[in-house]
């Protein structure tokens, strides 16, 4: 009809076809709410993507490790648990309690079925699981994604130096910050009743540091009781605390659950033996921490960034709080290998407090929506997590059996003795390696043990609290060269030494100008020196 105008359509997205809104209709539709993501948590799950990839590239250390995968090997081949020292002849016949077999005969499993790349993708796991439940933790306390990646530099900044070691301790530190996890959360779960004394049962069979853990459950019921004790006048109210019975008796449970073990309560003696015996209090990262080391100096930003963070925080701060801080923080001065229990709580305690403080500034972010969650999102932070795995030495094993085509020198440490052991298996093939006690650097003699030849008598390796305190001053005496050290090697039968080089070239040197010795191997790594004239 001439004269009528049609009203005015709304303008089409020629663009995109409708079939593409139809099909994020549908994903949105088909993707259930509980598993939709949001774009703060695909961020995380990019950056402990990125860690994981980098841990996965880190090399394997040349220390513990290869001791604890030998022991593994005999565990699996004995299929019993060894009474006395097996593996260093001037240890035997001493009794041995092996707090971290589990962890040994996992770590062994794994690298006989799938291989070199499987210890690295268990380092990497252990890292980045600890990583995430400390970024899970801080963003649902500080509801700031910046507070809670500051938070997680900071840890790993603070436990680098013993992060970067792969040794059973790495599964008790992921132990520790579940435990710290659970305890910190709002809300009570039923099934933490269940979970926590699980949790010490696996525990216990991974690495000694359970005791830790039930320190922590201490601290916590302690701290509380504290509390009310201050708050309310009278001691009775402590027990009437649902909190405390619930601290004390989760206390009761792990400690019970500990003895599920192949050693019952044996376990716990052995622990407190190791850790008070004089052999390893000599050894430099049981020493107290001090502010030229690395950790010592992240420790102090810690330390301030908490004094701030705890004069401004509007958040009441509990007793278990300062309890806790203290107390770790008090045996991490005295031992600097206990800051790996340091730090987490510090970093947990401290991203809640920023946390109040941000929301206390901008009083405005109380009244802002949760980022919105779309099935998009879920599918982005899948695809980062597969792209971050696939591209590990590991991923390309089990995706694309390309594990052949990397050198072990690529996965282990430059100070891994590689030449070393290849010149000894030589000499044993030639029949040319000779007989009686080997006298080695004790951080090479966990690799002696896994890789060298089985005559070898490994003279020291990690397990410097199974020898006999004689044993430890003589293999100090003659790593300094101190007055006497030939007629120690005699007294020993010593008629192999391996040597490295970064600890040992005094040693190396006077060696070199003793006729009685004569050097068949070095590189820039160590050096193998055989007796003239065999005792």
């Amino acid at each position: 009809m001439t004269g009528v105008m049609n009203p005015p359509q709304p303008a089409r997205a020629e663009s995109v076809p409708p079939t593409q809104f139809a099909d994020a209709s549908m994903l949105e539709g088909k993707v259930p709410a509980s598993v939709k993501a949001s774009r703060t948590t695909a961020g995380f799950a990019l950056a402990l993507g990125l860690l994981y990839l980098f841990l996965s590239y880190r090399p394997l250390w040349h220390t513990d490790l290869w001791g604890h995968l030998a022991y593994g090997r005999l565990i699996v081949g004995m299929k019993s648990l060894p009474t006395t020292e097996p593996l260093m002849p001037l240890a035997r016949g001493v009794p041995f309690i092996n707090s971290a077999w589990l962890s040994q005969v996992i770590g062994f499993e794994a690298m006989n079925r799938l291989g070199v790349t499987s210890l690295m993708f268990l380092y990497a796991s252990s890292i980045t699981g600890m990583a995430g439940l400390l970024v899970w933790r801080g963003y649902h306390r500080s509801q700031s994604a910046m507070i809670t990646l500051v938070g997680l530099f900071l840890w790993l900044w603070g436990c680098w130096q013993h992060l970067k070691i792969v040794r059973p301790q790495m599964a008790g530190i992921l132990c520790f910050v579940l435990l710290l996890t659970l305890l910190t959360a709002r809300h009570r779960r039923t099934w933490h009743w269940i979970a926590v004394p699980a949790l010490f049962v696996a525990w216990a069979n991974l690495h000694g540091s359970f005791v830790v853990g039930l320190m922590l459950l201490a601290g916590m019921a302690f701290g509380r009781g504290l509390e009310l004790a201050v708050r309310c006048g009278e001691v009775r109210a402590i027990w009437r605390d649902s909190r405390v019975r619930r601290y004390v008796l989760m206390l009761e449970l792990a400690a019970a659950a500990v003895l599920l073990n192949p050693y019952g309560v044996r376990l716990y003696a052995e622990v407190f033996s190791v850790a008070n015996h004089p052999n390893v209090a000599e050894l430099t990262e049981w020493g107290p921490l001090q502010l030229r080391m690395a950790q010592g100096q992240a420790t102090a930003v810690i330390a301030l960034l908490l004094i701030v963070l705890y004069r401004l925080s509007p958040r009441r701060v509990t007793a278990a709080e300062v309890l806790l801080l203290f107390g770790f923080g008090a045996a991490a001065l005295w031992s600097s290998r206990m800051l790996v229990w340091w730090v987490p709580i510090a970093v947990t305690f401290g991203m809640q407090h920023a946390g109040a403080i941000w929301h206390q500034w901008h009083s405005y972010s109380k009244t802002l929506l949760p980022a919105p969650r779309h099935g998009r999102w879920s599918v982005i932070t899948v695809g980062i997590l597969w792209i971050c795995f696939a591209f590990t030495p590991f991923g390309g094993r089990v995706l694309h059996g390309t594990e052949g085509k990397l050198k072990l020198e690529k996965m282990v440490s430059r100070e891994t003795p590689l030449g070393v052991i290849d010149h000894l298996k030589t000499q044993a093939d030639q029949n040319r390696l000779p007989h009686g006690q080997m006298f080695n650097t004790y951080e090479w003699g966990d690799y002696l043990l896994w890789a060298g030849p089985k005559r070898l008598k490994v003279f020291l390796a990690s397990h410097v609290h199974l020898v006999p305190r004689e044993v430890w001053n003589d293999y100090v005496a003659i790593s300094n060269v101190a007055s006497g050290w030939e007629e120690i090697l005699d007294r020993y039968g010593v008629n192999l030494i391996v040597l490295d080089l970064a600890t040992h070239s005094p040693l190396i040197g006077r060696l070199q100008d003793n006729e009685n010795w004569r050097q068949t191997y070095s590189d820039n790594v160590g050096a193998v020196f055989v007796r003239r004239k065999v005792i």
